[in-house]
């Protein structure tokens, strides 16, 4: 089902109206250049950080993090309690609560507990009447295996929901604040099931977030405006734009133009000019992220170790650090960054070893090598700023060892989808921490339910990993937890299902008029707290 989108043009003529620069646009408009297309505008069914910007000031959860900071904040719910035993989480609702309207929907009341019913229960049931709704999948959900976890969802009230948990999880709390814990109006789902048109639930949101959807034109532009009830008071920006603009040089070009306030990604080749350049600033912060080549070890050869192993010998990650990221990022030894609580320092790394590397093919016997397809990222990401180029230095490193690697891309949501589906035999991917917790690394993104939902993109199910972080998520205890997380990271580098690339520092640049934004360590762009001055 297509959105409601803006005509060519009406966009140019939207554009025409902001003006080639800041002072020149209409008062209170803040364009944002994005990097892609999201997927979808509900957060549930995504995984990726494109489509999450683009819903985060659509939607609230219950929990949520305090802004700039992984602390963990009341949002939609005003308190909670959690039982003696861990398994039983109570919310206390935040009262008079309004929602969005569109041109098809009005809202009638405020949120309640219907609505966190109707969220959670979407994707926890699979005979819940939206469950298979535009595909029903709900791969942060399923990876994280919620569908076990959650035992019940009950409605004390309107203003009182309780989850009660098969089983005690340390990072509950932190779960509710991601992007797939979003809570979507029951009353719209309702509505649009008495019309036949369930399908607009996913492309025409509707959300108690900061600001309204109004328009997506594929490929070009989303709109939003702000949201006047919202609970927290209305946003400092009346109009909220995002530009789609894949290339990270055309979004300088735009930068500089003044046809953008802020823009995402930027390509570390441009940094030193941007700060150079009167009128506009560069902010950095070290990234909560990892870059990975993902070995599907669900195709030949790669159900071999030894292929896996010397694959990871085979590639000069210190050489895509300087050429790539110019130095803004270090080599990652473990899938998570040195950065979280638990990381593993005493694993011991793949260095760089050619030699080394066709032996482990010699002993796997290949010795000649083999033919393989190589998926290269094709947005910026802040874990790859640059899919293509990185993959042609792969291409370059594999030939040495007589890999010969046919390079492969798809615009990103075919990518992420064919990937889902195993589709691919190696693949760039990476991954920005959602709530700070290892499990959100090591679990979602390398444990046999996360294999089985696809958020694992090497398929890789490890019984000695699986019960590490499993108990990992049953104790409270934090250095307890760290203990199963470092074994975990030292089972992974052994088995390695993937080549870790790098940690990189997180940047954005912006006009100078630009004020109240702060780089979320988590990896979202927000825009409720920011403003222009005038």
């Amino acid at each position: 089902m297509k959105a409601r989108v803006l005509g060519f043009t009406a966009f140019f003529a939207l554009i025409a109206s902001l003006g080639t620069t800041p002072q020149a646009r209409a008062a209170g408009t803040f364009v944002y250049c994005s990097e892609g297309s999201p997927s979808t505008f509900n957060p549930q069914i995504a995984t990726d950080g494109t489509t999450f910007n683009a819903t985060r000031g659509v939607y609230n959860r219950l929990a949520e993090f305090t802004y700039g900071e992984t602390t963990i904040v009341p949002g939609l719910a005003e308190s909670w309690k959690v039982s003696a035993d861990g398994k039983t989480y109570t919310f206390k609702l935040r009262k008079g609560v309004k929602f969005h309207s569109n041109e098809a929907f009005k809202a009638t009341r405020d949120f309640n507990a219907d609505d966190v019913l109707f969220s959670f229960n979407r994707q926890l049931k699979k005979d819940h009447p939206y469950n298979k709704v535009n595909g029903g999948s709900y791969e942060y959900f399923d990876s994280m295996e919620m569908g076990k976890l959650i035992k019940d969802i009950k409605k004390v009230d309107d203003l009182t929901v309780v989850f009660e948990l098969n089983t005690p999880e340390a990072p509950f709390l932190a779960n509710m604040a991601m992007d797939f814990a979003s809570i979507l109006s029951a009353e719209y789902a309702d509505l649009l099931k008495k019309e036949g048109d369930e399908e607009k639930i996913d492309f025409e949101p509707i959300g108690t977030g900061p600001f309204v959807f109004e328009r997506y034109q594929k490929d070009q532009m989303i709109r939003y405006s702000a949201f006047k009830e919202h609970y927290r008071g209305v946003a400092k920006i009346e109009k909220l734009v995002f530009a789609i603009t894949p290339d990270p040089s055309v979004r300088f070009q735009k930068l500089k133009a003044g046809e953008c306030h802020l823009v995402t990604e930027p390509a570390p080749a441009d940094l030193a000019a941007m700060k150079a350049t009167r009128g506009l600033k560069v902010i950095d912060k070290p990234g909560l992220n990892v870059g990975y080549l993902s070995f599907n070890v669900k195709k030949k050869p790669f159900d071999d170790v030894r292929v896996r192993q010397a694959l990871g010998h085979a590639l000069n990650r210190k050489a895509y650090i300087d050429a790539i990221y110019l130095g803004n990022a270090v080599v990652a030894k473990n899938p998570m960054p040195p950065t979280i609580w638990g990381y593993a320092k005493g694993t011991s790394d793949y260095d760089y070893n050619p030699e080394k590397a066709k032996a482990l093919l010699k002993q796997a016997g290949l010795e000649k090598g083999f033919d393989v397809e190589l998926w290269t990222l094709p947005v910026s990401r802040p874990y790859n700023p640059n899919g293509r180029k990185m993959g042609e230095m792969m291409q370059a490193d594999l030939a040495k060892v007589g890999v010969r690697a046919k390079l492969v891309t798809y615009d990103w949501p075919t990518y992420l989808e064919k990937s889902k589906n195993g589709e691919h035999q190696m693949l760039q991917m990476g991954w920005t921490g959602d709530n700070g917790d290892p499990d959100n690394f090591l679990f979602t993104l390398l444990s046999c339910a996360a294999a089985d939902a696809g958020a694992n993109r090497s398929f890789w199910c490890d019984a000695e990993f699986d019960k590490l972080v499993t108990q990992a998520k049953r104790v409270s205890a934090r250095p307890a937890r760290s203990a199963l997380y470092e074994k975990a990271q030292m089972r992974f580098k052994k088995e390695a299902p993937w080549a870790t690339l790098a940690h990189s520092v997180v940047y954005r640049a912006m006009s100078d008029k630009v004020k109240g934004f702060k780089i979320d360590p988590l990896g979202g762009d927000y825009f409720y707290e920011v403003d222009l001055v005038k």
